[in-house]
């Protein structure tokens, strides 16, 4: 089969070089022509001409040469204008939202921060949602026209083609709303919503705990627990944007019969609620296993709340106490079960532990490791999230960046 002919020809050959010289002088802001040719492989001429493009685009521009050199021929030097455009990325949450703002080179100018009321329905949040954005855009001294790309992640399955949320877990009335309607009012650039997971190994990739890494798996440990999956480099959501919701796994009800839990009450009979493996490893389970084997004995007459108990009983694993480390190998052998199903499938390089639990720090790390070897082939690098709190939001940036180099790739070149 022959290609079409709009996939071949010199505007083709102009286009991929616009892109490898775009990239590589946003990179290595700022620089020389030779510095360009030799980051891209490009001839002089291939480099000039991608430049006079970018040039007329607006994202680049020449650098003072008098102050480059002190003698002889002054070298021509750009820079990338990194500041004519910004991307806004967002984190929807059941008890919080985070916003953003980043330039074109990832800079992130701004961001603001709310906490949600556990009683905000799913309406309200929204509006929350479009307040957060317009906060941080006000805080970095910008408006709508200045943003070229808004990114929203949120948990449960989304539609990304359509822009919906279809199933939204812990956050009751999200699903359907009009979330990109409602951010558009800001902005007439692009605005898309992604899972929150899918984003934050995104983020993670882009600059936490596995940079450049192709072959990876992020796993966020909370009260919920999803995976966030990245295959050759191009995150995978499968064929209904549902890949990585393994909270719904149900790997105990028959292997577990000798432990059985008291939490798990035959699945999750909806999408509201836990699912069987959030019920198993989830900080709920976590801080029940913990008051039932006393691992949480009173400190100078206080004993901790049961929002605190998780904090509670790793504190003390550390401390070397036999009830509380008995707990954290207890709960490190469930998750390891559960893990290692998604391991043998996937085969990743690196797998990344973030959310609430990854605060554990190398206590659970290590019991995990452990509990994890005997039951997979090979050996993948397990390490804490680099990012924290902030990996869904910066993946959101990291998206919305990616979809403008891909906006302005796929425009034609004279």
């Amino acid at each position: 089969m022959q290609p079409h002919e709009s996939a071949r020809g010199p505007h083709v050959l102009r286009q991929i070089n616009f892109g490898a010289v775009l990239r590589a002088v946003r990179d290595h802001s700022p620089a020389r022509v030779a510095d360009l040719m030799q980051a891209t492989g490009l001839s002089r001429p291939a480099v000039t001409r991608a430049v006079a493009e970018l040039r007329d685009a607006g994202l680049v521009a020449d650098v003072d040469e008098t102050a480059q050199v002190s003698m002889g021929r002054p070298a021509q030097w750009i820079r990338f204008r990194a500041e004519v455009g910004h991307v806004v990325g967002v984190d929807v949450g059941s008890h919080k939202v985070i916003a953003m703002v980043a330039d074109l080179a990832g800079q992130v100018v701004a961001s603001r921060q709310v906490t949600i009321a556990e009683v905000t329905t799913g309406a309200r949040l929204l509006q929350s949602v479009r307040d957060v954005v317009a906060e941080a855009l006000a805080k970095a001294g910008l408006s709508g026209d200045d943003v070229w790309a808004i990114v929203v992640g949120t948990p449960g399955i989304v539609e990304e083609a359509r822009g919906e949320v279809l199933l939204a877990p812990g956050i009751p009335g999200l699903a359907h709303l009009p979330v990109l309607d409602e951010l558009r009012t800001i902005t007439s650039s692009p605005v898309l919503i992604e899972n929150d997971i899918n984003l934050a190994v995104l983020g993670e990739r882009w600059c936490g705990a596995a940079v450049g890494r192709d072959s990876l798996v992020f796993v966020h440990w909370g009260v919920r627990i999803g995976a966030g999956i990245i295959i050759d480099g191009k995150p995978y959501r499968g064929a209904h944007g549902a890949a990585g919701e393994i909270g719904y796994a149900d790997l105990f009800s028959a292997l577990d019969a000798p432990d059985p839990s008291p939490m798990l009450g035959g699945g999750a009979s909806s999408v509201s609620e836990q699912g069987p493996f959030e019920q198993m490893v989830g900080t709920q389970a976590i801080a029940e296993l913990a008051e039932a084997a006393d691992a949480l004995a009173a400190r100078n007459g206080d004993r901790p709340s049961r929002s605190d108990a998780v904090a509670a009983v790793f504190a003390a694993a550390t401390e070397g106490d036999p009830a509380a480390l008995a707990v954290v190998d207890r709960i490190a052998s469930r998750f390891a079960r559960g893990l290692a199903a998604l391991l043998l499938v996937l085969d990743p390089g690196e797998v990344i532990i973030g959310g609430g639990l990854s605060r554990a720090g190398e206590t659970l790390l290590d019991a995990i490791a452990r509990h994890l070897r005997p039951r997979i082939l090979t050996s993948p690098r397990l390490v804490l999230s680099d990012l924290g709190g902030d990996a869904v939001a910066l993946g959101a940036v990291r998206r919305g960046l990616d979809h403008v180099e891909a906006r302005l790739l796929a425009q034609p070149q004279p």
